[in-house]
């Protein structure tokens, strides 16, 4: 096998781009607009939390664009934090995304696939839900084991599918819905603020769907002229998805009542349709209960294939830093694909699959994701300081502005998680926590590697 790190630049702008929208475009935009309206009681305020929640994203990518520039080397955000606080927050970061980050997303994915195919298929012939979003994760991860250019094209092809598909439901209810009116949303002034615990939460659930604009830089070892692709691809592929994502739930709430977008299909109530599937019937009938079943079943493994493609780059770079199992930096011989990472990746993949639902597993990896997000912001800080005069071919646009909102909304949504969600973030912090023993037997040479 290959032991090499040298990975061939293969990816162009436009496959970095369709990996940074293809990515974020899986099955909150579908599913989260139910139990965000259950938590903020008001159209309103589910719209004004995913235009906060984007242009949080948006300042993200801001940052990590500048830094994706000055380290364009495979392993994304754990080579970030590497050279921002060294090897311990490096490989706690690796060891949550590993652990926690990519199978949960992956599995979420997958789980995401199986609710979709429900409303339109039935899938007790091949042992249900949960045994279709196992096939799911196993056939995807088999097609990302093939090369990095197969992984690249498949992502652009399913990426313009999948914004077609938006763009369709979004002409479809603006100007074919018959019971579609400005009177569906209800007046301005009865939506009440629903108070900053109850905002938060509908931020949180809102940035499951913008997730992913991160996920990019992972293959940055992987993508031509990286020092102007990385930035270009992050900040137009954020920008272009606010825009979206804002503007499909408008149609939610132009095309449906209110009550029937909060009691669509959610983890509180997994027998009902989505609120796109209800916004696509309301102008094409019963049939658009199917073709809604069908594109958002796409849109989930057009997500999850990015998320297999990207996410399995992290062991990998860990191991070509001794800081992780080393059979993990193997690279196939004929392939160049990391494959024992993704095989493993795929197996955690599973075991996530068949131990929670969407929401349960979207939380873990929100919250867990974000403590490191916000620790990759500053570190642009410690970057200025520490290599003023290195050649930066991109300067984060509104600095030091930009970087300081951006953590310290982080900071604040993170505060609010684990008030409102200790369980689940509580479990996260654990997973990391245990990580600083397991680094320092691993350092000792106590677990060989």
């Amino acid at each position: 096998m290959q032991n090499s790190s040298e990975q061939n630049r293969s990816l162009s702008f436009i496959a970095a781009l369709a990996l940074v929208i293809g990515t974020m475009i899986g099955t909150g935009v579908f599913l989260k607009a139910a139990i965000m309206s259950q938590t903020v009681g008001s159209s309103y305020w589910v719209l004004i939390a995913w235009v906060v929640a984007g242009l949080l994203s948006l300042a993200g990518a801001l940052t990590y664009a500048e830094i994706g520039a000055l380290f364009p080397r495979a392993g994304g955000e754990y080579v970030y934090l590497k050279e921002g606080y060294g090897e311990l927050v490096a490989f706690l970061y690796g060891w949550q995304r590993f652990l926690i980050s990519s199978p949960g997303t992956i599995a979420a994915y997958a789980v995401g696939t199986a609710t979709f195919a429900a409303s339109f298929l039935s899938l007790e012939m091949i042992g249900g839900r949960t045994a279709l979003a196992i096939y799911v994760i196993l056939f995807f991860s088999a097609l990302n084991c093939l090369n990095v250019q197969f992984g690249g094209r498949l992502q652009s092809v399913m990426t313009l599918l999948k914004v077609l598909m938006i763009v369709f439901i979004i002409g479809g209810a603006l100007f074919f819905s018959p019971t579609a009116g400005l009177h569906n949303m209800g007046s301005w002034t009865d939506a009440t603020f629903p108070g900053w615990s109850a905002f938060g939460a509908a931020m949180l659930a809102a940035l499951w769907a913008y997730d992913g604009w991160n996920n990019m830089p992972m293959v940055a070892g992987e993508i031509k002229d990286p020092q102007k692709n990385i930035p270009r691809s992050l900040i137009l592929g954020v920008l272009f998805l606010v825009g979206l994502y804002t503007l499909i739930h408008f149609c939610y709430f132009y095309a449906l009542p209110f009550a029937e977008v909060a009691t669509s299909s959610s983890s509180t109530l997994p027998d009902a349709l989505p609120v796109a599937a209800k916004t696509a019937a309301a102008f094409m009938g019963q049939n658009g209960i199917m073709f809604l079943g069908i594109a958002m079943m796409f849109s989930a493994v057009g997500a999850m294939n990015g998320s297999i493609l990207t996410s399995a780059r992290v062991p990998y770079a860990m191991s070509k830093d001794k800081l992780f199992f080393s059979s993990l930096g193997n690279l196939h011989k004929k392939t160049n694909s990391p494959y024992i990472s993704i095989i493993i990746q795929a197996v955690l993949s599973v075991i996530m699959a068949l131990s929670g639902s969407f929401d349960q597993l979207t939380d873990y990896v929100v919250f867990a994701s974000w403590i490191f997000y916000a620790l990759v912001a500053y570190s642009l800080f410690i970057f200025r300081k520490k290599l003023p005069n290195v050649n930066r071919p991109y300067k984060t646009l509104g600095y030091p502005v930009v970087p300081i909102v951006f953590i310290v909304l982080a900071s604040l949504l993170l505060l609010n998680t684990l008030w409102t969600n200790t369980q689940s973030s509580l479990y996260g912090v654990l997973i990391i926590v245990l990580g600083i023993p397991f680094f320092y037997l691993m350092k000792k040479k106590i677990i060989k590697i």
